[in-house]
């Protein structure tokens, strides 16, 4: 379900947007401790997806590992099957924390043939739009392109994110990351050796 926001409606000629208060529309849920409400506003959404999307690209894997919580999923559905789900379908990632660790400790070695020397990569995040929380999370899709350049190839990913946010200690929090590409065959880009 997608939220409208009064700033989604159509505008007059006369109405500018401002750089101060309602540019960034808050969306609060009741935090279970004494009913204060907790506000996560789309900028800073887009701040915890833009530093993902730089970590990744700067090879800083293990902070990027760092975004999210213990109990996290990272799943990468097959092309032919986007809404696949991993207790019966085939996907090409389908990551728990502890795998996700894996996936960064081999990433990081230079026994990741695949990787080593790392692909030049650029992640580019847009279209982020927030759902309504559903209890203690925060569903936030958002499209994206990666492209990946190594030695004479170059390689683009296209598709969607669908994160589900979590508040930790003060800190939002990735709990769990599904990538849904658009492309209808992967042969183009090669593999998904690289984290999306």
């Amino acid at each position: 379900m997608e939220r409208r926001l009064p700033r989604d409606e159509p505008r007059s000629a006369g109405d500018r947007r401002g750089a101060d208060a309602g540019v960034l529309a808050p969306v609060a849920r009741r935090h279970g401790h004494g009913g204060d409400p907790v506000t996560v506003t789309r900028a800073e959404v887009e701040d915890l997806l833009y530093l993902e999307a730089e970590l990744l690209d700067q090879w800083r894997l293990d902070e990027w590992l760092a975004l999210f919580t213990d109990d996290a999923h990272y799943a990468i559905p097959c092309n032919d099957d986007p809404d696949g789900d991993p207790a019966r379908d085939l996907m090409l990632i389908d990551d728990n924390r502890f795998r996700m660790g894996a996936r960064v400790e081999r990433l990081n070695s230079r026994k990741a043939h695949r990787e080593y020397p790392h692909s030049n990569t650029r992640h580019m995040v847009t279209n982020v739009r927030l759902g309504d929380w559903e209890g203690d999370e925060l569903p936030v899709r958002a499209s994206f392109v990666v492209w990946r350049f190594r030695g004479d190839r170059a390689a683009d990913y296209v598709g969607q994110y669908f994160h589900r946010l979590v508040r930790r200690d003060g800190e939002l929090r990735i709990r769990a990351k599904r990538v849904v590409l658009d492309m209808t065959a992967l042969r183009p880009a090669f593999d998904v050796a690289i984290v999306l």
